[in-house]
């Protein structure tokens, strides 16, 4: 994974003039052909002002996830600890939401504007122990990145 050149496509699909909403599928169209164990990846936000995230752009197998109360399965984790989550086996999670039988392994980071957690990105993989500190760098960059657009 060469971090240098993903965060310099990032940065030209974030300084395009594509609508928000084009610049986050591109996002997780460019992430998920780059990496090839990143099998799913999209991007929840918060519901208003509602305690739940709702699914936004993403690219790879459809989901019944569309919206994830906060505290239920991974992603409603991150919603409540604003921490980064990373499961290297998804089998040894109790509050974990099943996406497939393929995911065996998943990466969640928060995004934040002016310090308040409105989102995140999460990454599936069918690969059990594949995420490294270089996920987190890249995808904590990302993060940064996407919460210029709010």
């Amino acid at each position: 994974m060469n971090i240098e050149v993903l965060s310099k496509e990032i940065d030209t699909i974030i300084a395009n003039k594509a609508s928000k909403e084009e610049k986050l599928q591109a996002i997780c169209d460019y992430l998920e052909s780059e990496i090839s164990y990143y099998d799913w990846v999209g991007f929840y936000f918060i519901n208003g002002n509602k305690e739940e995230l709702k699914l936004a752009q993403y690219t790879g197998e459809e989901t019944e996830h569309t919206i994830i109360p906060f505290g239920k399965g991974i992603c409603g984790q991150v919603a409540v600890s604003n921490q980064n989550f990373v499961v290297q086996d998804v089998s040894e999670q109790d509050n974990y939401i099943s996406c497939g039988w393929k995911v065996k392994s998943e990466i969640v980071i928060p995004i934040f504007v002016d310090g308040e957690n409105i989102g995140q990105i999460d990454i599936d993989s069918h690969t059990a122990n594949t995420f490294t500190d270089n996920d987190t760098i890249l995808l904590e960059y990302v993060c940064k990145q996407v919460a210029t657009l709010f």
